[in-house]
Parts: structure tokens; C-alpha cells; sequence
């Protein structure tokens, strides 16, 4: 299938009511359009995870004012995917009217367009049992499908990115989705969320590495430390100046030595690591405090830390 890459517009600087910023990095705009069936919103998950905001459903009476607004304020709607397809209406028609809003203020979207072969999105409307936006319940899925494609022609023409998601995984998708993107656009930036809990209030759900530290002398038992969190010197001293704190480090450093570009590699953008001890306030907080410093250090991206416990 065709695929061409349209990067981002150059804006002139210091126009007033061009707020967006002339690097591309900086500021993009994507047409998210195609087939119903064809994948749309597995891509819109997929533009969230590379730090779009996804607009979907805008009604048509409405889409000119949304282009209006996501070209003038360009500090909201840096990166931007907006969803336009049949749901919309008349989809030429509020296809032109986003696109003449947008240009109007030096902004040149890329237009990517999904589609699949017609027995493939059969099969996908059987097995999900949703309805087709324009089956009436007379016609049949495969009529519907043919006239999708007939209003969604002209558009089709107009798309700088055109997807087959056929046989397309979910990580090949996104794969393609990447490849379509401005090259000097970041999109394989993991970022990495630090979490200390206590057991007894429940492992964090968002979790995606759980790490248990009640294995270390508790503070609480120390009476000079019992009112003190992690984040003090003087408990963060007594937490990682055991040796067994040491070669703990050390172990987890080398974990995520590997397992950080292995899921860099599989598309992954968000990783969580909790950290637990018996009260969420002592040890776990001590050591991702030190967790997030040397991953900071290491440099595998943007780190932020929660202590859940103690409120932040």
C-alpha cells in the first residue's frame, strides 16, 4: 500500500494567531480516518501511548470549531490525533471543513487512512457482534462496507498514510504507525514511574514490576526512626547502609539493565515499578528514592516518583 510521510508545518515565527512552534517536534497534527472495523481505535490507543491527545466523535456541526481551537492553542494541543470518519456525517464534507481550518492557520496535518479487505472486517463484525455504522439491518455488513468505501473515496485520495491492517499485530501496527511519523519526532521514549506502597494498604494495580523490600531491617523498630519517612537522611542512611540494600541495588540495576530496552524494543512507553514494604513508609520509600536517582542517572528517560502512602 502507498505510505508517504507529511511532516508537520514550518510556522512563521511571531504570527499571533499561529500559536504552534515551527519545530515539528514541537507540534503535529494527525487526520486519524479509514474503515470502520479497520482499527481505529487500537491506533487512537496507540497515538495516546506516543503522548497524543486523541480527539474522537467530534460532531460535524462542531469539527470546524475543534481545528479552530487545536490550531490556536498550540501549549494544549501540541500533538494532537483527531478521529474523522462516517460517524461525523457527511465525511467529505467535514473532511474539508477540519482541513480548511487547520491550513487556514499554516497547519498541514497528516492524514492517515486505515483499511482492510472487506472479508477481514466481515469477520471482525461477526466476531465482536457490533453493527456497522451504516448497516440499517436491511442491507447486510458487506453492502455497508462498499458504501463506506464509496463515501470515503475522495479522503482516501487525500491520505498521506494508508494502512492495510489485514494481518497486522498490534505491535506491527504500531510499528507502521511509528515508521509514519515525522523522523524528528521522539516517539520511543519510555517513561518510567516509580511507586512506594505498603502492603497491608494493597499492591499498586498499575504495576508492572513489583519489588518487595520487607526483607530489610524495618526502621519502624528503631524508636529515633519510627516517626521519620524514607525521605529523611537519617532513615535513608540506616536503609541503605545495609549491606543487603547493596547487593539488592545491584541486582535490580542489572534487571532493569536488560528489561528497560526489551520493553522499549516491544512499543511499551509507560513503565510502572512498585516498590513495597509491610507500611509504605520507611524502606520502600528510601529505596525508590534511591531506585529513581540512579535511574535518572542512567539516563533511560523521564522518571517520575510517587510515594503512594505518604501522599506524593
Amino acid at each position: 500500500m502507498p505510505e508517504r510521510a507529511l511532516p508537520a508545518s514550518d510556522l512563521p515565527a511571531g504570527t499571533p494567531d499561529r500559536a504552534a512552534p515551527a519545530d515539528p517536534r514541537e507540534r503535529h497534527v494527525v487526520i486519524l480516518t479509514g474503515l470502520s472495523g479497520a482499527g481505529k481505535t487500537a491506533t487512537s490507543k496507540i497515538f495516546e501511548d506516543l503522548g497524543y491527545t486523541v480527539v474522537d466523535n467530534v460532531p460535524s456541526a462542531l469539527l470546524r470549531e475543534f481545528a479552530e481551537l487545536v490550531a490556536t492553542d498550540a501549549e494544549r494541543y501540541r500533538r494532537v490525533a483527531l478521529v474523522l470518519d462516517i460517524r461525523s456525517g457527511n465525511a467529505p464534507e467535514a473532511f474539508a471543513a477540519t482541513m480548511d481550518a487547520l491550513n487556514a492557520h499554516g497547519i498541514e496535518p497528516q492524514i492517515v487512512f486505515l483499511e482492510a479487505e472487506d472479508d477481514i472486517l466481515i469477520r471482525r463484525y461477526s466476531e465482536t457482534r457490533h453493527r456497522h455504522p451504516l448497516d440499517d439491518g436491511r442491507q447486510g455488513v458487506a453492502a455497508a462496507i462498499a458504501q463506506e468505501r464509496a463515501m470515503l473515496e475522495e479522503v482516501r485520495a487525500l491520505s498521506s498514510v494508508i494502512i492495510d491492517t489485514s494481518r497486522l499485530s498490534g505491535r506491527q501496527l504500531r510499528e507502521r504507525i511509528a515508521a509514519s511519523l515525522h523522523p524528528d519526532l521522539e516517539v520511543d521514549e519510555l517513561t518510567i514511574q516509580v511507586i512506594s506502597f505498603g502492603y497491608k494498604h494493597g499492591i499498586p494495580l498499575e504495576a508492572d514490576i513489583v519489588l518487595d523490600v520487607r526483607f530489610l531491617e524495618n526502621p519502624f523498630y528503631r524508636s529515633e526512626l519510627r516517626d521519620l519517612t524514607g525521605r529523611e537522611a537519617e532513615v535513608r542512611e540506616f536503609v541503605l547502609g545495609q549491606p543487603i540494600t547493596r547487593r539488592f541495588l545491584a541486582a535490580v540495576d542489572d534487571l532493569l539493565g536488560f528489561t528497560i530496552p526489551a520493553y522499549r524494543s516491544e512499543g511499551k512507553s509507560r513503565l510502572t515499578i512498585a516498590i513495597g514494604c509491610t507500611g509504605g513508609v520507611h524502606r520502600s520509600v528510601a529505596i525508590a528514592e534511591a531506585l529513581a536517582e540512579a535511574l535518572r542517572r542512567a539516563d533511560h528517560g523521564p522518571v517520575g516518583l510517587w510515594h503512594r502512602e505518604l501522599g506524593g
